[in-house]
């Protein structure tokens, strides 16, 4: 069947349809509606809930979110870690801390959290305008026309719009109308799980996020749920295990084993989980283009990348922002839509791409075997844990910048 035009609650404007209701899609969704457009988000599973385990919103994002309504719950449900530090993976000497909290809100104007997926993903999911949401809805292809975007679904049913924006996700099926590549094996998987934080004392007497850097693996936690909970990902050679799906199940005593000679307080933490998910890590190159005339793309579905700068969800955030900006102060026509992604890519692919690339050189940063490549490593995290030197990154004011151009 033929989707109807839609009209936007403040003014006539494109028909949008955004593929995918993750944390990108539905911050898009939700910066729309806020710009007085309208949108339907399309979303394969039939029954919405975010899985995955905690997920880091700085300063970049955060100041977005607040923006968007989300920040008296936000500091309800989330945790202001007070610092992140970097220790070593055998004895937990400690190699870096670079201050959070106070200090870093006071700096950038916006907080540091720390928060449950799931929370994030229902406080953006309760925003959406009612009858935006459409699930069971797999999607099997995109493509344009004269007449504008279609998209196809596994049920057989079609659906025209002005603009189809990607938020898929790293397997974006949207991504193919523009670039038919795959995603790329880093060779790591990821335990991620939730351990009640009465199980690890230790780790509450300061919130915090403590990073173990170790050979080939390392184990990053901190509190969410306003502390109720310790959420950790767990890195560790992959092998043979390829799933990358949220969904997949992984096995407590492998992950212990894997963890087997490291510190007293990592193998408490990966002792702890009654279960745990593990998936296989992947990223892909930066392409030569994010959008078409009626396509874009979003979040993981443009620029996925290794969890390896805490920044994939913060970067769909910033996305989500600039692409609604774009999209409220386009013209009228097909000419004014084009000109308006033109706009959002030259903006947003810069910084996704390098973000991207230091992501995946942290994999290798991260994952040194003892030696005099980790003793170098060690003394720049040593001599380079200020927080002013994420000026470029925490201080980024995505609408601002939009503002501008």
């Amino acid at each position: 069947m033929l989707h109807p035009k839609t009209r936007g609650p403040d003014r006539e404007g494109p028909h949008i349809a955004v593929v995918g209701a993750g944390i990108a899609g539905l911050t898009l969704a939700v910066a729309l509606a806020r710009a007085g457009l309208r949108c339907d988000v399309y979303e394969q599973t039939r029954r919405m809930r975010e899985v995955g385990a905690g997920v880091q919103i700085a300063p970049n994002a955060s100041r977005l979110l607040h923006r968007l309504g989300l920040g008296e719950r936000l500091r309800e449900l989330a945790v202001r870690p007070s610092a992140v530090e970097m220790r070593r993976w055998d004895d937990g000497a400690l190699l870096g801390r670079t201050a959070l909290g106070a200090e870093c809100e006071e700096l950038y104007g916006a907080p540091y959290y720390t928060v449950h997926r799931a929370d994030l993903h229902q406080q953006l999911l309760c925003r959406l305008a009612d009858g935006s949401l459409h699930i069971g809805l797999r999607c099997v292809g995109a493509e344009e026309d004269a007449d504008g975007a279609v998209l196809r679904f596994e049920d057989g049913s079609v659906r025209r719009a002005d603009l189809v924006v990607g938020a898929d996700g790293i397997h974006s099926v949207v991504r193919e109308a523009l670039a038919p590549d795959e995603p790329r094996f880093s060779g790591q998987s990821i335990y991620r799980g939730l351990v009640p934080s009465e199980r690890l004392p230790f780790l509450m007497a300061e919130p915090a996020v403590r990073l173990w850097l170790g050979p080939e693996q390392h184990l990053v936690c901190y509190p969410v749920s306003g502390g109720r909970l310790i959420s950790f990902g767990a890195t560790a050679p992959a092998g043979d295990w390829t799933a990358e799906s949220w969904t997949a199940d992984g096995r407590v005593d492998e992950l212990a084993l894997t963890y087997t000679g490291w510190n007293p307080d990592v193998r408490k933490i990966v002792e702890a989980p009654d279960a745990v998910g593990r998936w296989a890590l992947h990223d892909r190159d930066p392409i030569d283009r994010w959008t078409t005339g009626r396509i874009a793309l979003l979040g993981d579905a443009a620029h996925p990348m290794l969890p390896f700068m805490a920044q994939g969800a913060n970067q769909a955030v910033e996305d989500a922002v600039v692409l609604a900006g774009c999209l409220a102060a386009a013209e009228a026509g097909p000419d004014g839509l084009r000109a308006a992604l033109v706009r959002y890519e030259e903006l947003r692919r810069p910084r996704t791409e390098l973000i991207q690339r230091q992501s995946r050189a942290n994999s290798a940063k991260f994952h040194l075997s003892d030696g005099d490549g980790q003793r170098e490593r060690d003394a720049e995290l040593i001599g380079s844990q200020n927080l002013r030197e994420q000026d470029w990154l925490y201080g980024h004011d995505a609408e601002a910048a939009l503002a501008a151009a």
